[in-house]
């Protein structure tokens, strides 16, 4: 038999008969397609048993054929079979416009995707913070799993390399807050209470929140654009295929960093601001430095600093689960790399400003203003 696609005509009492022969592919169709084309009156049946081979441009004619002359198929193996069912499938018109969805159809039901996307966030994200507990447990019970170089040179990424932006950061935020406290202060001719507003909203709140907005944006997004690279490149894959548990590796350190050095960061970003404010109450409002700072010691309370330590760590944990577990979702191509990352830190300041929120009823609830 050549290899060359050809077809013979049969007439039959059951009508007639198309049967292909030769090979259906495209290096050896020739002018099968329009022969076949040309083909007029009814057609009860193609067989195609007789076929050597037949790629998707001979399915395609197979099932262009059929559909012309509403004839039916038989004889195909399995193979050609599945060809043929694929090309059927993938034979439907094209929209050349989208059809016409009224306004308020379209963003309701932008809304109730956004709200399956969340759910599903938060559901993965509850799970990927089990198996990161998982982790550490199984780390705890075999220490010699643990990589204490690896969380070290997190140590280095996530706090040392970033005192110098939010040292800068924390300084202007201090000079703002005086400066603006000051100039509604003034009316009242309370200026010196500048220094309670600086103190307790440093200590409490804008310290942390400031520090895990910046964490969010520099280490955050790094986890996040880190991982996700080494999924693309299935790093993370091979590291499975060796042994070696991803969770404990790559996410146990960068977690345990930003859980440490949180509370650190935040303690810093908070003297900091201090001290800009104390240089704007110095050089605008005539405060000697010992005045505000013995005035400082006399309005800020204990509970203030411990509210900052203790949401710290959180924040902490928070940052480095929502930038790992969108790395860890990356999948497809290069985009999707800016995508998660982008996804990582939008998520992180959510939830960072949503618990910070909790934080401070849970903190009044408890006698701790």
């Amino acid at each position: 038999m050549t290899n060359r696609a050809d077809y013979c005509e049969e007439e039959t009492d059951g009508g007639r008969i198309i049967r292909l022969t030769g090979s259906l592919s495209i290096a050896h169709l020739e002018d099968l397609p329009n022969r076949l084309a040309a083909l007029e009156g009814d057609v009860a049946l193609i067989d195609v048993s007789a076929i050597e081979h037949a790629d998707t441009i001979g399915a395609w004619l197979i099932h262009r054929t059929a559909r012309e002359h509403n004839a039916r198929i038989e004889g195909a193996d399995a193979d050609t079979q599945r060809l043929i069912e694929e090309v059927s499938k993938a034979d439907q018109p094209a929209d050349l416009h989208p059809p016409y969805v009224p306004a308020l159809h379209r963003v309701l039901g932008e809304i109730g995707q956004a709200t399956i996307v969340a759910g599903q966030t938060l559901l993965g994200m509850l799970g990927f913070f089990g198996g990161t507990l998982v982790a550490f447990w199984n780390v705890m019970r075999h220490p010699k799993r643990f990589r204490v170089n690896a969380v070290v040179q997190r140590f280095e990424v996530v706090g040392v390399s970033a005192l110098g932006i939010i040292g800068l950061m924390s300084f202007l935020i201090g000079i703002v807050i005086a400066q603006q406290g000051s100039v509604q202060l003034r009316q009242f001719g309370a200026e010196v209470l500048t220094i309670n507003l600086v103190g307790r909203i440093t200590f409490r709140e804008l310290g942390v929140l400031m520090t895990a907005i910046m964490v969010a944006g520099r280490s955050g997004s790094a986890f996040a654009a880190q991982l996700g690279t080494m999924k693309l490149t299935e790093e993370i894959d091979a590291m499975r295929t060796i042994g070696v548990s991803p969770m404990e590796a790559l996410v146990l350190p960068r977690a345990l960093a930003a859980i440490i050095m949180m509370p650190l960061l935040s303690f810093y970003a908070s003297i900091i601001a201090i001290i800009g404010g104390g240089f704007l109450c110095a050089i605008a409002l005539d405060i000697p430095p010992i005045t505000f700072v013995q005035r400082l010691r006399e309005v800020v309370p204990i509970t203030d600093i411990y509210v900052g330590l203790v949401k710290a760590p959180v924040f902490g944990m928070i940052i480095a689960i929502s930038g790992c577990f969108q790395g860890m979702q990356v999948k497809g191509n290069a985009e999707e790399v800016g995508l998660r990352t982008t996804a990582a830190v939008v998520q992180a300041i959510f939830l960072v400003i949503v618990l910070d929120a909790f934080f401070a009823v849970f903190f009044t609830w408890v006698g701790w203003i």
